[in-house]
């Protein structure tokens, strides 16, 4: 018996709920074809949208701080590598390395510190001060609720009172439920009236403690991590001065393929082939830069550094198996290679290999006798270079996009791990390579965000829409 009137009870409160529903449906009907007057107030609409503003500001800043967050996670493990791969190579006998040990140490823990108290001081701080606003929105739609609630019992009320045919039995119960109604709006509209603009105001405050906080916590940082790059550089001064005078000789590796410049040597009397001359390559060091005192000053890894290499342009390369004076021969003065004409959809560097073609084949004429005679070298063997330099210039111009994603752009690969914070975003591991895409609406790209799908999702789903997602460009690296 109790659990049959357990049941009627839930079975009348869901009817009650499911009553309400369709009556407030019904009443936003009527209200929203101008059958139905609304009660308005305009003070609250605004406090509503400054709450809505105030929400979507603060997500914004979570979520950014904790990109930054994790750039500083990642930047102190690069750090951390930097450091390690410096105590590797710093050799036991070398002077300052117990320095070097402690630096090493100090900037891990100085890196450890600074991201905790960034933890603590601003990303906890932020989590707290958005935490009260899903309670405040809850608030926010009852009161919506409520509201029709009320409008619907007064509109019952008034169509009692002015029907021709008045039953005050009727009139008295919708009076009360009116009455009913409207003390539970006014009291949660009274409520959020005082909160609304109290939460508005404070996030001037919060705002500045929370980026006075972060500069803070920066400048101590760097004032820190200053001192320690100043002892390390006092250290490799050190270093440099007991063991800068050292000179290091280094010994050329003799080539095939290549003849000293200007020393073209004579054949035998006997008429045997030429040899490979020896190469002679003077290794004296480069004079040291002075500075105005006369001390020498080394240069730096930057003034060293001369950008990402760049593939040379096709060549032909010589076979060992021919003559060397047939090699010589084409850089004698009299020397006049044909130049090819090429017409305007013939590629510039293909234009460029076939004068050089031209003028080898023509050389080749004029000693294909004494070649073969010598050397026993087909003929045949040049054209397989043409055919080969060709080939591989006609074979770079084929496709490799057709089965990449849709509109794809580029590939990256993954740096660092990347925790992924929204469920718009790709989680990433080192080593994993992305397909770059587009956004589909390129207003919605923030800064430093990149849209893309994992290869490996895409080779296995081949569903973009489901699997791709946003990541930050700087935890990666183009490769494509």
């Amino acid at each position: 018996m109790a659990e049959l009137g357990s049941k009627g009870v839930s079975a009348g409160k869901l009817a009650s709920n499911m009553q309400k529903k369709l009556t407030r449906a019904q009443e936003k009907v009527l209200q929203k074809l101008g059958k139905a007057d609304e009660t308005k107030d305009e003070q609250f609409e605004q406090c509503v949208l400054n709450f809505n503003k105030q929400l979507t500001e603060g997500s914004r800043l979570q979520k950014d701080l904790r990109t930054y967050l994790a750039s500083v996670k990642a930047m102190h493990e690069a750090s951390k590598k930097l450091t390690e791969c410096l105590q590797e190579v710093y050799e036991h006998e070398w002077p300052g390395r117990e320095e070097t040990n402690k630096i090493a140490e100090n900037n891990d823990l100085l890196w450890t510190d600074f991201h905790q108290k960034l933890v603590d001081q601003a990303l906890l701080t932020m989590d707290t001060y958005l935490g009260q606003f899903p309670d405040i929105k809850s608030r926010i739609a009852k009161r919506g609720r409520k509201l029709v609630d009320y409008d619907s019992a007064r509109h019952h009320y008034e169509a009692l009172q002015t029907a021709k045919k008045k039953d005050e039995t009727k009139i008295a119960k919708a009076e009360e439920e009116l009455l009913k109604a409207q003390k539970v709006f006014e009291e949660m509209n009274i409520d959020l009236q005082e909160e609304l603009p109290s939460l508005w105001n404070s996030r001037v405050g919060f705002y500045v403690n929370t980026f006075q906080s972060i500069a803070g916590l920066e400048e101590n940082f760097h004032k820190e991590m200053s001192k320690l790059n100043q002892n390390l550089n006092d250290v490799l001064v050190n270093l440099e001065k007991q063991h800068g005078g050292n000179t290091f000789t280094v010994k050329a590796q003799p080539s095939d393929n290549a003849a000293a410049k200007g020393d073209s040597p004579s054949p035998p009397p006997d008429g045997s082939p030429v040899g490979t001359p020896e190469i002679k390559v003077n290794h004296e060091p480069e004079p040291a830069a002075l500075d105005a005192s006369g001390a020498s000053v080394p240069k730096s890894p930057s003034q060293l550094r001369k950008g990402p290499p760049v593939p040379p342009p096709p060549k032909h390369t010589p076979s060992k198996d021919m003559k060397q004076g047939h090699i010589i021969s084409l850089f004698e003065d009299g020397f006049v290679p044909e130049i090819s004409v090429t017409t305007p959809s013939q590629p510039a560097d293909v234009a460029e290999v076939g004068g050089l073609e031209a003028a080898v084949k023509a050389e080749d004429a004029k000693e294909t006798a004494a070649i073969d005679s010598a050397s026993g070298v087909p003929a045949t063997k040049e054209v397989a270079l043409t055919a080969t330099v060709n080939g591989a210039l006609e074979g770079g111009a084929t496709s490799e996009r057709a089965d990449l994603p849709p509109g794809f752009l580029f590939k990256v690969q993954a740096q660092h791990d990347y925790a992924a914070t929204d469920s718009d975003e790709l989680q990433l591991k080192a080593g994993d390579v992305v397909l770059v895409v587009p956004f589909e609406n390129p207003e919605e790209q923030d800064e430093g965000w990149l849209m893309g799908i994992k290869e490996s999702d895409w080779q296995q789903h081949k569903e973009l829409e489901k699997c791709r997602g946003v990541f930050p460009e700087n935890f990666t690296e183009k490769v494509q």
